[in-house]
Protein backbone atom coordinates (compact mmCIF):
# COMPACT_ATOMS: atom_id res chain seq x y z
CA UNK A 1 0.00 0.00 0.00
CA UNK A 2 1.22 3.50 -0.75
CA UNK A 3 2.84 5.33 2.15
CA UNK A 4 0.55 8.30 1.40
CA UNK A 5 -2.46 6.15 2.29
CA UNK A 6 -1.45 6.26 5.95
CA UNK A 7 -0.96 10.03 5.97
CA UNK A 8 -3.52 11.64 8.23
CA UNK A 9 -4.30 8.34 9.96
CA UNK A 10 -0.95 7.57 11.59
CA UNK A 11 -1.93 9.00 14.98
CA UNK A 12 -5.05 6.85 15.12
CA UNK A 13 -3.10 3.74 14.13
CA UNK A 14 -0.48 4.33 16.81
CA UNK A 15 -3.05 5.07 19.49
CA UNK A 16 -5.05 1.97 18.55
CA UNK A 17 -2.16 -0.47 18.85
CA UNK A 18 -1.21 1.04 22.21
CA UNK A 19 -4.73 0.58 23.57
CA UNK A 20 -3.88 -2.94 24.73
CA UNK A 21 -0.90 -1.77 26.79
CA UNK A 22 2.64 -0.39 26.60
CA UNK A 23 4.83 -1.29 23.62
CA UNK A 24 8.25 -0.27 22.35
CA UNK A 25 8.75 1.13 18.86
CA UNK A 26 9.54 -2.08 17.00
CA UNK A 27 6.61 -3.85 18.67
CA UNK A 28 4.33 -1.00 17.53
CA UNK A 29 5.53 -1.40 13.94
CA UNK A 30 4.98 -5.16 14.17
CA UNK A 31 1.49 -4.76 15.67
CA UNK A 32 0.37 -2.41 12.87
CA UNK A 33 1.76 -4.79 10.26
CA UNK A 34 0.10 -7.84 11.83
CA UNK A 35 -3.27 -6.13 12.38
CA UNK A 36 -3.30 -4.95 8.76
CA UNK A 37 -2.50 -8.39 7.42
CA UNK A 38 0.87 -7.16 6.22
CA UNK A 39 -0.60 -4.35 4.11
CA UNK A 40 0.68 -1.49 6.29
CA UNK A 41 4.42 -1.31 6.85
CA UNK A 42 5.55 1.64 8.94
CA UNK A 43 9.16 2.73 9.06
CA UNK A 44 11.03 3.73 12.18
CA UNK A 45 11.70 7.14 10.63
CA UNK A 46 7.94 7.62 10.47
CA UNK A 47 6.77 6.37 13.84
CA UNK A 48 9.39 7.70 16.24
CA UNK A 49 8.78 11.38 15.43
CA UNK A 50 5.03 10.69 15.63
CA UNK A 51 5.38 8.94 19.00
CA UNK A 52 7.46 11.82 20.36
CA UNK A 53 4.90 14.35 19.09
CA UNK A 54 2.01 12.39 20.63
CA UNK A 55 3.90 12.31 23.92
CA UNK A 56 4.59 16.06 23.78
CA UNK A 57 0.86 16.80 23.39
CA UNK A 58 -0.04 14.48 26.26
CA UNK A 59 -1.65 11.57 24.38
CA UNK A 60 1.13 9.14 25.29
CA UNK A 61 3.56 8.68 28.13
CA UNK A 62 6.80 6.75 27.94
CA UNK A 63 9.34 5.10 30.17
CA UNK A 64 12.55 3.17 29.78
CA UNK A 65 12.22 -0.56 30.38
CA UNK A 66 14.64 -3.46 30.19
CA UNK A 67 14.51 -7.19 30.62
CA UNK A 68 17.36 -9.37 31.77
CA UNK A 69 19.95 -9.54 29.03
CA UNK A 70 18.15 -7.08 26.76
CA UNK A 71 18.98 -3.49 26.08
CA UNK A 72 16.76 -0.73 27.42
CA UNK A 73 13.80 0.25 25.28
CA UNK A 74 11.48 3.20 25.47
CA UNK A 75 7.93 1.93 25.91
CA UNK A 76 4.92 4.06 25.10
CA UNK A 77 1.43 3.87 26.56
CA UNK A 78 -1.83 5.75 26.22
CA UNK A 79 -2.79 8.45 28.65
CA UNK A 80 -6.44 9.16 29.47
CA UNK A 81 -6.32 11.99 26.91
CA UNK A 82 -4.96 9.47 24.40
CA UNK A 83 -7.91 7.14 25.04
CA UNK A 84 -10.35 9.99 24.50
CA UNK A 85 -8.58 11.01 21.30
CA UNK A 86 -8.65 7.41 20.06
CA UNK A 87 -12.42 7.30 20.57
CA UNK A 88 -12.73 10.47 18.50
CA UNK A 89 -10.44 9.04 15.81
CA UNK A 90 -12.63 5.94 15.57
CA UNK A 91 -15.79 8.02 15.19
CA UNK A 92 -14.18 10.23 12.54
CA UNK A 93 -12.90 7.16 10.68
CA UNK A 94 -16.36 5.55 10.65
CA UNK A 95 -17.92 8.73 9.31
CA UNK A 96 -15.19 9.15 6.70
CA UNK A 97 -15.38 5.57 5.41
CA UNK A 98 -19.19 5.71 5.27
CA UNK A 99 -19.08 8.91 3.23
CA UNK A 100 -16.44 7.61 0.83
CA UNK A 101 -18.28 4.29 0.55
CA UNK A 102 -21.49 6.04 -0.43
CA UNK A 103 -19.65 7.85 -3.23
CA UNK A 104 -17.75 4.81 -4.50
CA UNK A 105 -20.78 2.53 -4.14
CA UNK A 106 -23.77 4.70 -5.07
CA UNK A 107 -26.24 1.81 -4.61
CA UNK A 108 -25.59 1.87 -0.86
CA UNK A 109 -27.76 4.16 1.28
CA UNK A 110 -26.07 7.44 2.27
CA UNK A 111 -24.54 7.54 5.77
CA UNK A 112 -27.01 8.33 8.51
CA UNK A 113 -30.07 6.98 6.68
CA UNK A 114 -31.85 3.93 8.01
CA UNK A 115 -32.06 0.96 5.65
Amino acid sequence: MKADAVRGHLDGLLLAVLEQGPLHGYAIITAVQQRSGGVLELRTGTIYPALQRLERVGLLSSSWQSSSGERRRRCYELTEAGRETLAGERTAWSEFTAAIGSVLNPTAPPPGLAT
